[in-house]
């Protein structure tokens, strides 16, 4: 199933993703939990797939995609989780210890469909992409063990971690949390509707062109690693977003380096049926 958030006439929503359509959830449901946040707190994602308006279904082209959480109370990053050439020129480092996690603004994260910003000044000149599997937190987890960590989970979702390479020198908080950009959704899929995390696919896309591509099986810590790592830290709630890492391929890690442009297009996607696209366009 393939739920998420929207604006319609408007107005903001949610719902059930089906083709070419979204399906909102009912006005009487709406009433009682105001966003999918709300409906993930009260553990009424089952509710929701049979809680919808039926008989409406909603062409793509009439809605405005909003993030699948619109709201969400952490969205954590995982950095140097695959093995590649980037930072050092040429030679692969070492594989991290530990998970090195940092933090995602929301300011800094736009919907599926909407245009990344290419920063003002010379943080244009580095300005990159990083596609990535993204974890969604279905249920309140607070030190749990590996074992378990994966009964915690909602879904996933396709995240581009937009990063100005030259002001990580600066600081990782820095170079990851300029305003708009980067991107997740369109929609969360859920748990049941996928392969297992080791089979989940990540492609992409340039302009067409594949400048990623890689499978789950190939992160240094698994997502059920992360999930517990992070619960030590803090305490993961529903609607919390963990962006699993970026493999080889990112504009950085090429010779020449190829940043992002004006009307450039990047497609991240999560297997065959979920897809986040975004335009790039200078910063108005």
């Amino acid at each position: 199933m393939n739920i998420g958030s929207f604006l319609l006439d408007g107005e903001p929503c949610y719902g059930v993703f089906s083709g070419e359509t979204a399906i909102p959830a009912s006005s009487d449901f709406i009433k009682v939990f105001r966003t999918l946040r709300d409906v993930l707190d009260a553990d009424a994602v089952a509710a929701l797939r049979q809680d919808t308006d039926h008989d409406r279904h909603v062409p793509l082209s009439e809605i405005r995609f909003l993030p699948p959480i619109p709201n969400p109370r952490k969205i954590i990053c995982v950095g140097m989780n695959y093995r590649k050439p980037y930072p050092v020129d040429g030679v692969a480092p070492p594989d991290p210890d530990n998970i090195i996690l940092f933090g995602k603004e929301r300011e800094a994260m736009l919907a599926h469909g909407e245009a990344m910003e290419i920063p003002a000044g010379d943080a244009a000149k580095s300005f990159d992409y990083e596609g990535e599997i993204a974890v969604i937190i279905g249920r309140t987890a607070r030190h749990v063990a590996v074992t378990d960590a994966m009964d915690h989970v909602l879904g996933y979702s396709a995240f581009n971690d937009g990063s100005v390479r030259d002001w990580q020198k600066h600081s990782v908080y820095a170079g990851k949390n300029f305003a708009r950009s980067g991107a997740w959704g369109p929609w969360i899929t859920t748990a049941d509707s996928l392969p297992m995390p080791e089979e989940l696919e990540l492609t992409v896309t340039l302009n067409g062109d594949v400048m990623q591509h890689t499978f789950g099986r190939e992160m240094i810590f698994s997502i059920a690693e992360q999930i517990a790592y992070a619960s030590h830290l803090f305490t993961l709630r529903p609607g919390d977003v963990i962006a699993t890492g970026s493999p080889d391929g990112t504009g950085g890690s090429r010779r020449p380096k190829r940043f992002l442009m004006p009307r450039d297009n990047v497609t991240i996607s999560i297997g065959p049926d979920c897809t986040l696209i975004s335009s790039v366009q200078s910063a108005s």
